[in-house]
């Protein structure tokens, strides 16, 4: 990323310029940490777990809104995401009344916008998809969930223990591409006792996090890119100002 400004600020930025957002919790960095964010910064201590953060976190949320339905979980190596983007997951999630929202990108997005990045996908009947590190859960997931949730977090690299929770015939058929994404929700639904919902990006940005050396200067170069477009259509505007004013 550009130097002076850490991964995490540019999702901060993102979530500050979204209009749905009120309050941003972040876990495993200290208030020393130097971030900002337009909106009302919580930090909250690394707890040692993905879910005991994703608890944390509910809690911290519940605290600050006791009428808090649902929470958007974000990760930190997201840094293309941009504000409107947050706003329409959480203008699309709010559509029905889910307890898990995940969205998903399909393989032409990605590699259309990020032909390089070497992705991993879930190869179904009807799409080759990657997941997003952007998110929507219930207040419940974290409350009335957790043995699911806690399966869900410690099963999602490792097939058999995937398996374990979803059914080895839904893994199966997996497999040998026999299953839909939305048959693949349902079934997964029922059989784990919650209701889910798959969103379809159709933006790549939410599902191209950094976690290889070469994901890193694709995300360099891209913002980089982005940075020079901001300025020259800056410029320009800003000469189209002075032309106006001169010519009054």
């Amino acid at each position: 990323m550009s130097p002076g400004k850490p991964m995490v600020q540019w999702v901060l930025d993102a979530l500050g310029n979204s209009t749905k957002v009120d309050n941003v919790i972040v876990i495993g960095v200290s208030p020393k940490s130097g971030l900002t964010c337009t909106k009302p910064l919580h930090y909250i201590s690394n707890q040692g777990r993905m879910l005991a953060n994703i608890v944390a976190g509910v809690n911290k949320c519940i605290e600050l809104n006791k009428k808090s339905e649902y929470v958007l979980i974000v990760s930190s190596d997201i840094p293309a995401i941009k504000g409107e983007m947050v706003d329409w997951l959480i203008e699309t999630a709010m559509e029905t009344k889910d307890d898990l929202y995940y969205g998903v990108c399909p393989q032409e997005v990605m590699e259309t916008r990020y032909p390089e990045s070497h992705r991993t996908y879930t190869k179904l009947k009807d799409a080759q998809v990657c997941g997003a590190d952007m998110n929507v859960i219930h207040v419940s997931m974290a409350t009335t969930h957790l043995d699911t949730w806690e399966q869900l977090i410690g099963s999602r690299k490792s097939p058999l223990r995937s398996a374990a929770v979803i059914g080895f015939d839904i893994l199966f058929r997996m497999f040998i591409r026999q299953i839909t994404l939305q048959e693949l929700v349902e079934k997964a639904s029922a059989r784990i006792g919650l209701k889910g919902r798959a969103i379809f990006w159709s933006q790549a940005e939410p599902c191209m996090d950094v976690d290889k050396p070469h994901q890193l200067e694709i995300m360099r170069e891209d913002l980089a890119r982005q940075k020079k477009k901001a300025v020259a259509a800056e410029k320009r505007l800003n000469k189209k100002l002075n032309s106006a004013a001169k010519e009054k």
